[in-house]
């Protein structure tokens, strides 16, 4: 991974700050909540920075370690009265508008494919569409909750659907990897998440990703059941 030139990673870390700007933004810039996506960020890159991720042969994988606990703080916020409660208050306009991180994302994922570190079904030329989430996000942002011309189950309906594209995208570069159930990529598998700095995709981007989608799902349902 040290040979690929420097403009790569420059853009990832690039594309994963303006992630964390608009978590941190969602949430008031809270200093917490701050401290804990910088403190999670900076342990997962000591981690794959030491190759632990790239031992493909752990079961369960020692991947697990990058993936579990963001979901499970996830599924934590969700079922929790106080989680509920701060979801709740999120700007849901500020989370659709996250979404555009997918494109810088999708073109990084296409340079790692033509640097030989993932195979081309994680692009947008083989099984890839993710892009499209977040080349509409600036259109339902700014139609849904700036001018308000879409409606609550039309932006319910895209969210639903983008969460689509990103367990496609998501089950294909899981099964990428050079684990025992690998079914894609066996000439040129995935290998850039397991180091440092595309760690941060599985680990952060993509469960902030899924987690945006699902405040302004259970946000957009409340108002169709406060409507109805």
């Amino acid at each position: 991974m040290g040979n690929l030139p420097l403009y790569l990673p420059v853009l990832f870390i690039i594309t994963t700050m303006i992630t964390v700007f608009f978590i941190a933004k969602a949430f008031n810039f809270s200093k917490m909540v701050i401290a804990l996506i910088v403190g999670w960020l900076t342990l997962q890159a000591v981690i794959a920075s030491t190759g632990f991720y790239t031992n493909t042969t752990f079961v369960p994988p020692g991947f697990v370690l990058a993936i579990v606990p963001p979901v499970a703080a996830v599924i934590l916020m969700f079922s929790s009265i106080k989680g509920r409660r701060i979801i709740d208050s999120l700007p849901a306009g500020t989370l659709t508008l996250l979404h555009i991180v997918r494109v810088p994302v999708e073109i990084t994922l296409l340079l790692l494919f033509i640097h030989k570190t993932i195979p081309v079904e994680m692009t947008f030329e083989g099984r890839n569409f993710d892009i499209v989430s977040g080349i509409t996000a600036p259109v339902v942002y700014y139609s849904g909750f700036v001018k308000k011309k879409f409606k609550t189950a039309h932006i319910i309906a895209w969210n639903f659907g983008c969460i689509l594209l990103l367990i496609n995208i998501v089950a294909t570069a899981i099964l990428s990897v050079q684990f025992p159930f690998q079914q894609f990529g066996f000439d040129q598998p995935n290998i850039a998440v397991l180091h440092a700095p595309y760690v941060w995709l599985p680990c952060f981007i993509v469960p902030a990703v899924l987690f945006s989608h699902l405040v302004v799902i259970r946000q957009m349902c409340k108002v169709v059941s406060a409507a109805g």
